[in-house]
C-alpha cells in the first residue's frame, strides 16, 4: 500500500480528522503514558496528517497507549488522538500479521499498582 492510500485508509478507519488538530499538545499533556511512548499523542497525530505512518508502524509506543482516551476528552478540536492510535496499531497487527501480545499474556503482568482502566483497555487491546 503507497503512502497516501495508508494515510486514507488510517484516516477512514478511524474516524478521525487529523488536519482539525491545531497542536496545541494538550492531549500529550493529559496522557499518562506520556513518559513511555516515543511518539506522544500529539505527535501521532501530525505524523498521520503528513503521512508518516512507517516509523509508526515500528514504534512502540502503539503498545504504550491505554486507550483511556484521556487525550480524546482533553482536545479542544475533538481529533481524537487514541482512535488514530488505535487505527494505526490494527494496520501494523494486520502487516505484521499478528499481536506482540494476547489477551492471554495481560494476568501474569498485573500487579496491585496498575489503573482497572488499564486492564481492561489491556483486554480490549489485545483480543482484537
Amino acid at each position: 500500500m503507497n503512502k497516501q492510500n495508508l494515510r486514507d485508509e488510517i484516516i477512514r478507519r478511524s474516524g478521525v480528522n487529523p488536519t482539525k488538530c491545531m497542536r496545541c499538545g494538550k492531549c500529550s499533556g493529559t496522557c499518562p503514558a506520556f513518559d513511555e511512548m516515543e511518539y506522544h499523542p500529539h505527535q501521532f497525530v501530525y505524523m498521520v496528517e503528513s503521512g508518516d505512518i512507517e516509523p509508526l508502524l515500528e514504534s512502540k509506543s502503539l503498545y504504550r497507549c491505554l486507550t483511556c482516551f484521556a487525550c480524546v476528552e482533553r482536545c479542544p478540536r475533538s481529533v481524537e488522538p487514541a482512535k488514530l492510535v488505535e487505527a494505526v496499531r490494527l494496520e501494523a497487527i494486520r502487516v505484521q500479521g499478528n499481536n506482540h501480545m494476547t489477551a492471554n499474556d495481560v494476568p501474569a503482568m498485573l500487579d496491585s499498582d496498575i489503573p482497572q482502566q488499564a486492564i481492561v483497555s489491556a483486554f480490549r487491546k489485545y483480543t482484537k
